[in-house]
């Protein structure tokens, strides 16, 4: 029981991509990459990164089966501080998903260097 509780817990270290890496990711297209935003509703439209897809963390278990991502392209989870998207990370390795990381610093890093390429709903 607690090892399902303890993948929730958002602390501890999962494997991380910098902003630089993933910007390089999405604007070469060189190597495929499925984005998953697991911030709220809110935050998603407040502003989000081109491509992101978004469930909440409260939601990802019921809604991780209907994620059409493909398990062995790379997966980059993403909230606001990277504390969210560190049990994100541990779902999809859980669920098989070969190459999963979340984003360092999460999009408060990310803003501070890409903020004018946010899309906007």
């Amino acid at each position: 029981m607690f090892s399902k509780i303890k993948k929730w817990i958002p602390l501890g270290s999962v494997p991380e991509l910098s902003c630089e890496e993933l910007n390089l990711l999405i604007k070469n297209n060189a190597v495929a990459v499925q984005i998953l935003d697991v911030r709220t509703r809110a935050e998603w439209q407040a502003g989000h990164i081109v491509g992101a897809t978004n469930i909440p963390i409260i939601n990802l278990n019921g809604a991780v089966d209907g994620l059409a991502f493909d398990k062995n392209v790379p997966v980059v989870a993403i909230c606001l501080s990277a504390h969210r998207s560190i049990p994100a990370v541990r779902v999809l390795q859980d669920l098989g998903y070969s190459d999963v990381k979340q984003l360092a610093g999460g999009m408060r890093a990310w803003n501070k260097l890409y903020k004018h390429e946010l899309e906007k709903p």
